[in-house]
């Protein structure tokens, strides 16, 4: 996620409140590490809804208090991929202290945001920022990361299946047998550009519907992921006789296969149980191509756990740039970003 390729996709179809920024690090001319800076736009990007609920505790807090913000981070994945460094030319002690001055050089050099965040950190990580420099920040923590860890003697879906309790796995034959009538396939570049419109529909569906958004993706951006990444970028459509009425994405990271956005036709998915067959073909890819593991992200997490992912807290680190209001940030922050109450399925035998 750090790729030169990546990131050419991402600057090829960013949303429109965003723009990102590839830092490097040298030690004496030579490139010792790199990292991604976002920044967003939150006014922008609340002129730009279509349907604005009103005023709330998230819109009153983010009107008054938040004009934009700087993300160490990628907020458009789930998961550690804001920077990396080469560990045999820098030390890993060094590594904040580096990171501390560039959040300076970005604030006073491209401009001055709101809000600084560095975005999902696991518990081994975030502990490190301990230093001086991050006493302001407010550590906090969202909703888990859920990841599913493919086990070495699952060679099929089938072995896959076979460990589930009864219960679970009659539900899954269940939401298979509701999918009959459904065709699915890979589509490729040109069939990407193909249903375009009818995909970014599909997205909408599913992120109108979402309790907080801070962007959209551009009309543009699943082409030019594929165009870019080729076979690191997956994408599968589900038919309907000749209408697409769903699709997924996925990233191949090294050994890992991460979910990406997806979208679905309304009352298809009820009827079909369109996106629980969704998480069920990620997983038979990740089987069959034999990953290690699959990457769920941070939502729908009761769900995801019935078909055994399991949730990975993570962190993050979030200042506002007012002296006033940053020490009530302990106060705030968990008022517009509450934790979801679920339930953690265990379908495992």
């Amino acid at each position: 996620m750090l790729s030169q390729e990546y990131f050419c996709a991402l600057h090829a179809s960013l949303p429109s409140n965003m723009e990102c920024f590839m830092v490097g690090f040298f030690n004496q001319n030579e490139l010792v590490g790199g990292a991604l800076f976002q920044y967003i736009d939150f006014i922008g990007f609340r002129k730009s809804l279509k349907n604005d609920s009103g005023w709330n505790i998230k819109s009153l807090f983010t009107g008054l208090f938040i004009k934009d913000v700087m993300i160490l981070g990628n907020n458009m994945l789930t998961g550690q991929n804001g920077f990396y460094f080469d560990f045999s030319k820098i030390p890993v002690r060094d590594i904040l202290i580096v990171l501390h001055k560039a959040i300076g050089v970005m604030q006073s050099e491209i401009r001055k945001t709101s809000l600084i965040i560095f975005k999902d950190y696991q518990n081994s990580l975030a502990e490190r920022f301990k230093g001086k420099e991050y006493d302001p920040y407010f550590r906090f923590s969202v909703q888990p990361n859920m990841k599913l860890k493919i086990k070495e003697h699952w060679e099929t879906f089938d072995d896959y299946l076979n460990g589930f309790s009864k219960k679970y796995r009659s539900r899954v034959r269940a939401a298979k047998k509701k999918l009959q009538g459904i065709e699915k396939r890979e589509l490729d570049l040109d069939s990407i550009n193909k249903y375009r419109n009818e995909m970014n529909k599909l997205y909408h569906n599913v992120v109108d519907n979402a309790a907080f958004n801070t962007f959209f993706l551009a009309e543009n951006h699943f082409g030019k992921m594929k165009e870019n990444l080729d076979e690191k970028f997956r994408i599968f459509g589900y038919f309907s006789e000749s209408e697409l009425v769903g699709f997924y994405t996925l990233l191949i990271n090294n050994n890992d296969v991460d979910t990406y956005f997806l979208g679905y036709h309304k009352e298809l998915q009820k009827e079909k149980q369109v996106y629980l067959n969704m998480l069920l073909d990620m997983v038979e890819f990740g089987i069959t191509h034999q990953f290690e593991r699959i990457i769920f992200g941070r939502t729908a997490l009761e769900i995801k756990s019935t078909i055994g992912a399991e949730p990975t807290e993570i962190f993050g680190l979030i200042k506002h740039n007012n002296f006033i209001i940053n020490p009530f940030m302990k106060i705030l922050f968990p008022a517009i970003s509450p934790k979801t109450e679920w339930v953690q399925r265990k379908p495992f035998k």
